[in-house]
């Protein structure tokens, strides 16, 4: 009976997990209302945007990396493969985090809080590169496809991006570099190898990584290297993310604080 009461007094009561929950969601609400809206503060300037363009594409010739071309055809001439790729770019990014976000607050504070600074801290990053230098993607420059255009009667997308048709106004369509996309993604692939019990699963986590990376780069959304650059915000958002868990620990604090 004694033990029951001190789990009892222990465990958080359903008003604070309820407060919890709603402080998790407006927290991702607050994050995702300052990703959408950073973008419409950054520069329109196609000219400049172009230009950056192109010597990304002169780095990526240097280190051999350059695949956008072949990528994009492929994607343009099979019809259904342009399609679900177009899908998945439409999609993935928002909800397969969303669900990683919701499973790792069930696994427990341990997990969920330093993997969502880690998403935190690399959006913001993200988000003051899209601003300092804005970047255009591949679809915007001569000999490329879009790809979710091309797709766009068979989709609730418009010809601007991914965005739902007649809001292709409110995003920053030259936000390429780096790739959230494919940051976000690896985001999920390494809090699902932490943290996930079977084998299987941490590989489909490492798949969802692998074909976002080739879907952004198809669909001529990103270059390779916004892909690249995509993944190292992820690593120094976790840096981050791990630093501060670390010290908590150090000073006394709970892991588990936010």
């Amino acid at each position: 009976m004694s033990t029951l009461c001190r789990e009892s007094e222990t465990r958080p009561s359903a008003v604070v997990r309820t407060r919890r929950v709603l402080a998790e969601v407006a927290l991702i609400g607050v994050l995702y209302v300052a990703y959408s809206c950073s973008r419409l503060l950054a520069s329109d300037a196609l000219a400049p945007a172009l230009d950056r363009a192109a010597e990304l594409v002169r780095v990526e010739r240097l280190l051999g990396l350059h695949w956008e071309i072949a990528l994009n055809q492929l994607f343009a001439e099979v019809k259904v493969l342009g399609l679900l790729a177009s899908y998945w770019y439409a999609t993935a990014h928002y909800i397969v985090t969303a669900i990683a976000l919701v499973w790792l607050y069930r696994v427990g504070h341990h997990a969920y809080v330093p993997a969502r600074r880690a998403l935190v801290a690399a959006t913001l990053i993200g988000l003051g590169v899209y601003l300092t230098v804005p970047t255009a993607p591949p679809r915007f420059v001569s000999g490329y496809i879009d790809v979710l255009k091309l797709n766009a009667a068979d989709g609730w997308w418009g010809g601007d991006a991914s965005a739902p048709k007649g809001l292709g106004g409110l995003t920053n369509q030259l936000a390429a570099f780096p790739s959230l996309h494919a940051g976000w993604a690896l985001w999920v692939a390494i809090v699902v190898n932490r943290y996930a019990v079977h084998r299987t699963t941490r590989v489909l986590g490492w798949a969802h990584a692998v074909v976002t990376a080739v879907v952004i780069v198809g669909t001529g959304n990103h270059w390779v290297i916004d892909a690249v650059f995509g993944w190292l915000v992820v690593l120094a958002g976790f840096l981050i993310a791990d630093g501060l868990s670390a010290s908590r620990t150090i000073t006394g604090r709970p892991r588990s604080s936010s």
